[in-house]
């Protein structure tokens, strides 16, 4: 029994992360009402099965698959259609316009004045009125744009020269060389070897991070 349990939780799991890989990164990353729901029932799907005797694994794998499609095809209809979309993953909503509470816009969306502060302390603003625009999206979150005199300034705005912005490459991850990131970044494995024998490390082993990027070099952090 308890082999049976197993063997089904492990078919149910990879099914499932082929399923998700299958959606993409996106389905389940901005989580809508639908996508929650999605979520639950392919969830329940492997749960149940595994205590019910009278389901088999070839019955599991034919669901979550099933189930699958279906997804995929809801998914290619909203980026075709709109009202799909709308039906589907609901619509932004705006919640404060020209620093003005819109109550019937919360009264719609189900949000009361004590929620709108939580979220908008979240993100830094300690008082309503320090929001020009609020807006409520897909996924419950909110976009705020603030006032002009609550507004963080700019390097523009502060005249500050223009640099060029470079991406970080993680080239030691727990003691072990990444060889892929070191390739990108157009280096090669004897310079980074002469980078650390220089602070004194002859083995990736002693090193639990470094990264390089352009403007900064290389930095790491060894094991303690």
């Amino acid at each position: 029994m308890y082999l049976d349990i197993a063997l089904e939780l492990i078919v149910g799991f990879f099914t499932l992360l082929l399923v998700l890989k299958f959606l993409g990164k996106i389905q389940f990353s901005q989580i809508t009402p639908f996508d929650f729901i999605t979520g639950l029932v392919m969830g329940n799907f492997v749960g149940d099965a595994v205590f019910d005797d009278r389901i088999d694994i070839t019955e599991i794998v034919f669901t979550i698959v099933f189930w699958g499609l279906l997804i995929y095809c809801v998914e290619k209809s909203t980026q075709k259609f709109m009202a799909f979309r709308v039906m589907f993953e609901g619509k932004p909503a705006l919640i404060i316009k020209n620093g003005q509470i819109l109550y019937q816009s919360l009264k719609k969306n189900h949000i009361d004045l004590n929620q709108l502060q939580q979220q908008m302390r979240k993100q830094g603003y300690f008082s309503i009125f320090e929001a020009e625009y609020v807006i409520l999206e897909r996924d419950g979150q909110l976009s705020i744009v603030p006032k002009h005199e609550y507004g963080a300034p700019t390097k523009q705005d502060l005249n500050i020269p223009k640099k060029q912005v470079s991406l970080p490459f993680a080239l030691i991850m727990d003691g072990k060389l990444a060889a892929g990131n070191l390739k990108e970044a157009g280096l090669t494995e004897e310079w980074l070897k002469e980078q650390l024998s220089n602070q004194g490390i002859n083995d990736y082993r002693d090193v639990l991070y470094a990264e390089w990027q352009e403007n900064n070099g290389l930095n790491l952090s060894k094991y303690n």
